[in-house]
């Protein structure tokens, strides 16, 4: 722990008064000399750039805590970031909730954010906006520095700065890219936090990791993977009398793409499967092949929003996806015919790739590396699954569990992406709970 000083501060953040100026009404009205609160025992911690209040909404208190953070944890001299945390304060000896976001952080912000755990259980909640995403972006953008790696030593960093404010037992925990996340931070510092609650977080071997087809071609029953399918091969039929409204659509968004449109609206068609299962839709809202023109397409782009293919600002997650994370792929062969794309292989570079990260090449040594650790270790550790969810094809080998004690593998029923603790059957969500209180006692 650093002391704070108005005079350092000054010296060091000439470059940005607008923080400068909140910090210091911040000190003037809580008087940092012999500090006590909580503003104040993070305006101490060594790397905090500014503290500024929010509304504190369930919570006793809430910060957005600005930490200043090494591009490279393992060479500080590569320069630093300035990353968004949000302190969300229950109790200075309730367990914490460690939120290990896979993206922005945007939503934090909001006094009714507060994730189940934290809100079942009643523990602090720090939410970390993941680097290379939202107000946690480095500039210049060095792709080099967006590694699974860096991104737990993050954690680790934030972990220990708070770690005499939070003395209690620790529960690191974030959903979908968050919950890989959370698997990636725990095989890097194991020793970190006490508990882990990965929600659909996937583990791919391969930018198209190829458990994902084959997934789809049995998930569900028969007849609704044949509605879809039929629905598909409608819109690709009618290509002629969809793409008018397609492109107007397009356009009329202000959507740019890397590929011509005619690519885009087959890219559309073939994400459709994987969109309606991850998301739990009813195969019932489909509407029938015989279907106007204008339900038909309307039903596709609120299934499949042409954005998802569009031009981004921030396309950190495929430049993840390509180097370490991996993806998934499509299955052309039931469109033979109907596609202006020769087939879909290599479509994540072409489609979402930006120019300054064409060359990146795909490694395995992170999946293997978490896949390693959970074989040779029995973290306390529950994995949230949906049954119907096309991540949950890629969720960690089955070999993984055998013969584990700590470690729980829960799969909702006919759950999604959205599968959640609290979305569970009453009995097996209550022994969830249980166990998770027994832990963090």
């Amino acid at each position: 722990m650093n002391s704070f000083s108005p005079l350092n501060y000054l010296k060091i953040k000439q470059k940005n008064m607008i923080k400068l100026l909140a910090v210091t009404v911040a000190l003037v009205a809580f008087n940092i000399v012999g500090a006590t609160t909580l503003q104040e025992k993070l305006l101490k911690i060594n790397g905090v750039v500014s503290v500024e209040q929010l509304e504190k909404g369930s919570f006793l208190e809430r910060y957005v805590v600005t930490f200043t953070q090494p591009l490279d944890h393992k060479n500080l001299k590569k320069g630093t970031f300035e990353q968004r945390v949000v302190v969300a304060h229950a109790g200075d000896n309730r367990p914490t909730l460690l939120v290990t976001e896979g993206y922005g952080g945007a939503r934090a912000l909001s006094p009714r954010y507060r994730e189940e755990i934290s809100t079942k259980l009643n523990t602090n909640q720090i939410f970390v906006e993941h680097r290379f995403f939202g107000e946690s972006t480095p500039s210049p953008c060095n792709w080099d520095f967006l590694t699974g790696e860096n991104a737990s030593g993050d954690l680790h960093a934030v972990r220990e700065a708070l770690r005499e404010i939070y003395p209690a037992k620790w529960v690191a925990s974030g959903v979908s890219k968050g919950g890989q996340n959370t698997m990636i931070y725990a095989s890097f510092y194991p020793d970190d936090v006490d508990v882990y609650v990965p929600y659909v977080g996937p583990v791919c071997f391969g930018v198209e990791d190829g458990r994902h087809e084959p997934f789809l071609e049995n998930v569900g029953s028969e007849g609704e993977r044949e509605v879809i399918l039929n629905f598909q091969k409608e819109v690709l039929k009618r290509r002629q009398e969809l793409m008018p409204l397609f492109r107007e659509y397009c356009e009329g968004k202000g959507y740019k793409f890397q590929i011509p449109i005619e690519e885009v609206f087959d890219y559309t068609v073939l994400e459709y499967p994987f969109s309606i299962w991850q998301w739990g839709t009813a195969v019932s809202t489909i509407p029938p092949v015989d279907g106007s023109h204008q339900e038909l397409f309307d039903h596709l782009v609120a299934i499949v929003g042409p954005d998802y293919l569009a031009i981004s600002d921030e396309p950190s997650f495929f430049v993840q996806a390509a180097r370490e994370l991996g993806y998934y792929g499509y299955d052309t062969k039931p469109f033979d015919g109907l596609l202006a794309i020769k087939d879909a292989r290599g479509y994540l570079k072409k489609v979402f790739l930006p120019k300054d990260a064409q060359n990146i090449k795909f490694s395995k040594n992170l999946s293997n590396k978490i896949t390693d650790y959970l074989l040779k270790n029995d973290p306390k550790m529950i994995f949230i699954y949906g049954e119907i969810d096309p991540w949950s094809a890629a969720m960690p080998l089955a070999k993984v569990f055998d013969g584990k004690k700590n470690m729980q593998l829960v799969i909702e029923k006919r759950g999604s992406h959205r599968a959640r603790i609290n979305s569970l059957p009453e009995a097996e969500r209550d022994a969830v709970w249980a166990l998770l209180a027994g832990w963090l006692k």
